[in-house]
C-alpha cells in the first residue's frame, strides 16, 4: 500500500475518531488493531505496551512489565507462559529491546522467531516510540510467505507514531487512577491505625501519663499502648516494627492483638514476651521482627516489673536529676523462636518520671551527624520536671526538632511519659 498524504490524513482522522472518547488503554489498543486491519490485512496481530517507567522486557515479571496487550488471531495464553512477554524473546522482544523495525518474509528461517501460532509464515513488527523511548510494539502475522514489504512497514510505522500519544495518555490516566486508589487506601489505613493507639491518658489516680506516635510516612511501624490489667494494674508498652509503611503497620496490628490477649492472660512481662515471640512468626514470617519495652505498673506502690525485647532501655529520672536505665534485655521478638526474656524490677517513687521511647527519639540526627542521644533526652525531662506528662512530650518534640533543624523525623518517633505525682 502506498502511503500518500491523503492516506495519512484519512488514517489519522480514523484513529483520532476511534480513540478520542476513551482513556481506557485496552480499548485504545483494540481500536488501533481494528484500524490497521482496514489498510493492512493480517491473519494475526498484537500490540504490546510496557509500563511507562520500564525500558525493556528484561526488568521483571511480565505482570509488572506489560501495561496493556491486545491480540487478534492468537490462542489465549497466560502472560507468564508467553516466552515473548515473560522473557522478552521473539521478534517482538527484539524490536522492543533494539527499537528497530523488522520485516520477516519467512519466519521459519529467522533466528528471533518464537512460534505463537502454527500457521504463521511471515511477520512484520515495529516499535511504538514516544519521546525517543520505546514504550511498546505492534506486530502483524500472515499465513502467506512474504506478505509484507517496505511500503507496509512505512504504513505500520505511521500507525505506531500516530497511536503513541493516545497510548501515553491512557497509560498516564491509568497511573493517576491507581495513585488515587493507593492514596485512598493509605488514608483508610492511616485512619484505622490511628484508632489502634490510645486516645488519651489511662486516667490512673496518682499518675500523669501521656504518649505520642509521629510516623515518618502516612502510616508507620511504631506503637504504644496502655492496657488495663486485673487488680488495677496497668500494662504500658512501646514497640518498633522493623521496616516502614504498610507492611510494618500490618505487623504492628498483629503484635497489638497478641499483646492485648496475652497481657491479660499472664501476670509476668517475661511470660507475655515469650508467648508473643512464639506466635509472632505465624503473622510475620521471616521478614519482620519487633523490638518492645513492656512494663506492668502497680499504682499502689509504684512497683514496676518489665521486660526489654531488643529495645531501647526505659529511663527513670529522679527529682535530683539522677537517671537510671532499665535495661534487663532479651532478644527482639520474632527472631529466635525459643528464647528467654529476663524480667527487671524497679520502683517509681513519688515525684519521679519514667520515659519509654523508640529509636526515632534518641537517634534524631543534627547537621553534624550527632545523635540527640539518651543524655539529652534525660536532661530535657529533668529540666521540664514541673511540666505535665503531655507538656513534657511537647518539650521533647520541640527540642529534637530544634536539634535536627527539621520538623520531620527520619524514623518513626514514639514517646511515653509516666509521672508519679506527690
Amino acid at each position: 500500500m502506498e502511503l500518500t498524504l491523503e492516506t495519512k490524513y484519512r488514517l489519522l482522522l480514523e484513529i483520532s475518531q476511534k480513540v478520542r472518547d476513551t482513556l481506557d488503554l485496552d480499548e485504545i489498543l483494540d481500536h488501533i488493531l481494528d484500524s490497521v486491519k482496514s489498510v493492512l490485512p493480517y491473519d494475526a496481530a498484537g500490540i504490546f505496551i510496557l509500563n511507562r517507567d520500564l525500558f525493556s522486557l528484561q526488568y521483571g515479571p511480565p505482570l509488572h512489565v506489560i501495561a496493556g496487550v491486545a491480540r487478534r488471531g492468537f490462542r489465549a495464553q497466560p502472560l507468564l507462559e508467553d516466552p515473548m512477554l515473560a522473557q522478552g524473546k521473539g521478534i517482538i522482544g527484539r524490536v522492543i529491546n533494539t527499537g528497530q523495525s523488522k520485516v520477516v518474509p519467512d519466519v521459519r528461517v529467522d533466528p528471533d522467531y518464537v512460534e505463537g501460532r502454527q500457521e504463521t509464515l511471515s511477520e512484520i513488527a515495529v516499535p511504538v516510540v514516544l519521546r525517543e523511548r520505546v514504550i511498546g510494539a505492534i506486530n502483524l502475522e500472515s499465513n502467506q510467505l512474504a506478505a509484507f514489504d517496505d511500503n507496509d512497514l512505512e504504513v505500520l510505522c505511521f500507525f505506531a507514531d500516530a497511536a503513541a500519544f493516545s497510548i501515553e495518555k491512557a497509560v498516564l490516566h491509568r497511573q493517576i487512577v491507581q495513585k488515587e486508589l493507593l492514596e485512598k487506601e493509605l488514608e483508610t489505613a492511616c485512619e484505622v491505625q490511628s484508632r489502634l493507639l490510645p486516645v488519651g491518658s489511662p486516667g490512673l489516680a496518682g499518675y500523669d501519663i501521656a504518649g505520642v506516635c509521629l510516623p515518618t510516612e502516612e502510616i508507620g511501624g511504631d506503637y504504644f499502648d496502655f492496657i488495663q490489667l486485673p487488680h488495677n494494674r496497668l500494662g504500658v508498652v512501646v514497640a518498633d516494627v522493623s521496616g516502614h509503611g504498610i507492611p510494618a503497620a500490618l505487623v504492628m496490628t498483629a503484635f497489638r492483638a497478641l499483646l492485648r490477649t496475652t497481657g491479660r492472660s499472664y501476670s509476668k512481662p517475661a511470660r507475655v514476651a515469650r508467648t508473643i515471640n512464639e506466635l509472632l512468626p505465624e503473622f510475620t514470617g521471616d521478614r519482620h521482627f519487633v523490638t518492645a519495652f513492656y512494663t506492668i505498673l502497680n499504682p499502689q506502690d509504684g512497683r514496676i516489673e518489665y521486660t526489654c525485647c531488643g529495645h531501647q532501655p526505659a529511663l527513670l529520672v529522679h527529682p535530683d536529676g539522677q537517671t537510671v536505665k532499665l535495661e534487663q534485655r532479651g532478644p527482639a521478638l520474632g527472631v529466635f523462636r525459643h528464647s528467654n526474656f529476663p524480667s527487671g524490677i524497679a520502683q517509681l517513687a513519688p515525684g519521679e518520671i519514667m520515659a519509654l521511647y523508640t529509636d526515632g527519639v534518641v537517634e534524631t540526627i543534627a547537621a553534624d551527624d550527632q545523635h540527640f542521644g539518651l543524655e539529652r533526652l534525660a536532661q530535657v525531662l529533668y529540666q521540664g520536671y514541673h511540666l505535665s506528662a503531655e507538656q513534657l512530650i511537647s518539650r521533647v518534640v520541640q527540642e529534637t526538632r530544634a536539634f535536627s533543624g527539621s520538623n520531620s523525623y527520619t524514623d518513626d518517633f514514639t514517646l511515653v511519659v509516666i509521672k508519679r505525682q506527690g
